[in-house]
């Protein structure tokens, strides 16, 4: 029962803090893909990730990077925060507040073609927006998830997550965004944002997204 209620907290709680900027109108919003996916990825994708990430902060630390005191860590992810939307804006990626973390939406019109891990031409524009920023804060690891739609086999589909997270992970550390700081996971068909069933709801659920966590003491 304890065990439903910290479920059901974690819920409620990534409900209310979630913001999101349209990446077509500027506006701040509530995201709809985060209110129908709220509890799937409270307790799956972020889980995963962040417990994913331990290590990476630990290799950061020792390597000498260091860590941020508690009461700076607000204020380093609002910089943060602001420099990503103004570099985003008008891209079509979208910029997600979850607590201190960051979440970059990136969808299947701006990251991939349909069944491919090759990043699309528009795309390199995007992660060089996003590494300028990533370099300026080095303190901040990076959690890249690839995801897909329910379309050919759970086995195919996860291979696949899997090709597009190492992909955009790889073209980060080109960017010189050291290899420590990056964590890379599949999801395959699993944690998706929309109706599976529908041309639109597939595209929305091909799609790549970066969690950005601030290394903290």
């Amino acid at each position: 029962m304890r065990k439903l209620t910290a479920l059901g907290l974690v819920a409620a709680l990534f409900l209310t803090s979630c913001t999101t900027t349209n990446p077509y109108t500027g506006e701040e919003e509530t995201s709809k893909a985060t209110k129908g996916a709220a509890i799937g990825a409270a307790t799956g994708a972020v889980a995963g990730l962040i417990t994913g990430g331990h290590g990476a902060k630990r290799a950061l630390i020792g390597a000498g990077i260091g860590a941020l005191a508690g009461g700076a860590v607000g204020g380093y992810m609002d910089q943060q925060e602001a420099e990503l939307r103004k570099e985003l804006q008008g891209t079509g990626v979208g910029v997600t507040r979850q607590g201190d973390r960051l979440v970059l939406d990136m969808p299947s019109n701006v990251t991939f073609q349909h069944d491919s891990a090759d990043l699309n031409a528009r795309f390199f524009d995007v992660l060089n927006n996003v590494a300028k920023v990533l370099q300026e804060y080095e303190k901040t690891v990076i959690h890249v998830a690839g995801y897909t739609d329910s379309t050919g086999s759970e086995g195919y589909n996860q291979r696949l997550s899997e090709r597009r997270a190492e992909a955009v992970a790889s073209y980060l550390r080109a960017q010189g965004i050291l290899e420590e700081r990056i964590v890379t996971r599949g999801y395959g068909e699993t944690h998706f944002v929309a109706d599976n069933s529908t041309p639109q709801g597939r595209a929305q659920n091909r799609r790549v997204e970066l969690t950005l966590e601030p290394v903290t003491r």
